[in-house]
């Protein structure tokens, strides 16, 4: 697995040492409900979920600030299920509401879409957010991704509800010409 850096963070992969963090973060009463996912109930249950969806992951990373070895987030590209093709992925990620605000998401985003593009070499990375997600919405538009549309009752979430789905996509092409132009000033 990659470990990737930004300004202020190492992208590591995760391991059952992170399990505190992670529960600390994924029991916040705002964190998971905005990802559709209920707050985690018990570390048992953040172990659980771990094993399943983290742990062994090639490109599911802990977001750690390097100068502190605490976990205070994850971002990940895994299979979009709304898209039938291997060089597509979907980003999504989640973060302690502690450090909301502060430009982390955008700068660990973008980082994992340039890996995207330029070591996975994919054609497409896609992003949702709920309507109300409207931090999550921030990030992703500052992320350079394109709105496709809202995917109607798209997702029912660990509390029966139905939401719909704001959908985003940006192409190899579009973040290569993105670049270019940043390089170029």
């Amino acid at each position: 697995m990659a470990t990737l850096t930004t300004k202020r963070f190492i992208l590591r992969s995760i391991t059952m040492d992170d399990i505190d963090d992670i529960y600390e973060y994924a029991k916040e009463e705002n964190v998971g409900p905005n990802a559709g996912w209920k707050p985690h109930e018990s570390r048992e249950e953040t172990i659980e979920i771990a094993k399943q969806i983290f742990i062994g992951q090639e490109t599911v990373w802990a977001i750690v600030y390097k100068e502190n070895p605490k976990v205070i987030g994850t971002v990940a590209l895994i299979d979009d299920p709304k898209r039938e093709y291997d060089r597509a992925k979907m980003i999504g990620y989640a973060i302690s509401q502690n450090y909301w605000g502060r430009g982390i998401m955008t700068e660990v985003a973008k980082e994992v879409i340039e890996y995207g593009f330029e070591q996975l070499e994919l054609d497409l990375i896609s992003a949702y957010c709920y309507p109300f997600n409207l931090r999550s919405k921030r990030v992703i538009e500052k992320c350079g991704f394109q709105y496709e549309g809202t995917l109607k009752k798209a997702e029912r979430v660990y509390n029966g509800e139905i939401y719909d789905n704001l959908c985003f996509a940006l192409t190899k092409e579009e973040y290569t010409q993105k670049n270019k132009k940043v390089i170029s000033k």
